[in-house]
């Protein structure tokens, strides 16, 4: 969170009540972790009198078209989120302005004030999403290195078919790829998936035709209908797996079927046992790799990409067992280290070590023997006189 259609009502906001205006004052926080590449005076100045022209989106990054370059670009990560003040925007659960908050929010990266008076600013509370001033944000990274917008530019069905056929890899794990297709996440994932009765870690080349047509219409339906409530979760139908995914292993159910919970793609992913069954000889390979990915995956990194859900509990006693061999192999290399040290010790230094041991060792010899000898010699009987 945020996916494609939170972005996108970000960007229908803006479009509705943003364009043809005139930036009268701005306001960049002094966060370098998510303004990048440029200070925030210099950001400022480039958006003082700059007209808003068109608001444009690839995935889950955003971009402003001013009247002249260069352009603020968002990529929301986590937590990011667009905000226009007096206008209902969207709300989802990790944005961190409510309607009684200050305004602008103290999470607030990015702030200007139009010259009718409308504000507008982009809010990030966790720090993973990314504000940067570009000149051409579809030539760099990481817009360029993007796959087709799933809701902008969606592969025809023989298309989808064709290039599922070449992938090697579980079905959940490919479509978080942004560079598969863009603007997929874990909840529309897990939410497609579910839709077509198709297991997270089912592989992709091994989908017959009639699951890809299948999987194809769910992506569209999905993202079609979550874009129609301008993202508003509250909105979407009663049978999708959306409203269940998060509740506690055991006590997750949708339409009385029950909801397990695993790993696929490096993320907590929730399916119905019932419904979606692996099949084919690959099914266990697929099984294997997304576990292994999930402990090599970087959190940040994961939260950057905006695909995150807070930890599981499996995913905590994952990481906790990790802690452990970490400490117990730190332990070995300090003993290791330790036995090193005394490898580098100077040859004279050591022979003396070996020498005083030794010696202290015939000592303890012959101490012994004299003992041995004196205990004999108490044995012996006396000669008669």
């Amino acid at each position: 969170m945020p996916e494609l259609p939170e972005v996108e009502a970000a960007r229908r906001a803006v479009e509705e009540n943003c364009l043809g205006k005139k930036i009268k004052r701005a306001i960049i926080a002094d966060d370098s972790k998510v303004i990048e590449g440029v200070s925030s005076s210099e950001f400022e100045s480039a958006l003082i009198s700059k007209t808003i022209v068109s608001a444009h989106r690839k995935g889950k990054n955003l971009w402003l078209l001013l009247d002249s370059p260069p352009f603020p670009t968002f990529q929301f990560g986590m937590a990011g989120a667009i905000y226009i003040k007096g206008v209902a925007v969207t709300k989802y659960k990790r944005s961190a302005v409510k309607d009684n908050d200050e305004w602008p929010s103290k999470y607030s990266k990015f702030f200007v004030e139009l010259d009718d008076g409308l504000e507008l600013s982009f809010t990030d509370k966790r720090r993973f999403a990314r504000v940067r001033l570009l000149n051409d944000p579809t030539s760099v990274p990481p817009i360029s290195e993007l796959g087709p917008d799933a809701l902008f530019e969606p592969m025809t069905v023989d298309e989808f078919m064709e290039s599922l056929s070449k992938k090697k890899i579980g079905i959940k794990a490919l479509l978080l790829d942004q560079s598969y297709i863009s603007g997929i996440g874990n909840w529309i994932a897990d939410e497609v998936l579910y839709q077509a009765r198709i297991h997270p870690l089912q592989i992709s080349s091994s989908l017959s035709k009639e699951n890809c047509a299948t999987l194809h219409k769910c992506i569209k339906e999905v993202i079609e209908t979550a874009v129609e409530v301008g993202a508003d979760s509250s909105q979407f139908p009663s049978n999708w797996i959306f409203h269940s995914r998060e509740k506690k292993p055991g006590k997750a159910f949708v339409n009385g079927k029950k909801i397990d919970f695993i790993t696929a793609g490096g993320r907590t992913s929730a399916y119905v046992p019932e419904l979606q069954k692996l099949s084919g000889t690959l099914a266990s390979k697929a099984a294997d790799k997304p576990r292994k990915q999930a402990s090599k995956r970087k959190e940040g990194k994961a939260e950057e990409d905006g695909d995150g859900d807070e930890p599981s509990s499996e995913e905590e006693e994952t990481t906790e067992t990790t802690k452990s061999k970490k400490g117990a192999s730190r332990e070995k290399k300090n003993q290791d280290d330790a036995r090193s040290e005394e490898d580098d010790e100077d040859p004279k230094e050591k022979s003396g070590k070996v020498k005083t041991k030794t010696s202290n060792k015939q000592e303890k010899s012959a101490k012994t023997s004299k003992q041995a000898a004196s205990s004999r010699n108490s044995k012996k009987p006396k000669r008669a006189k």
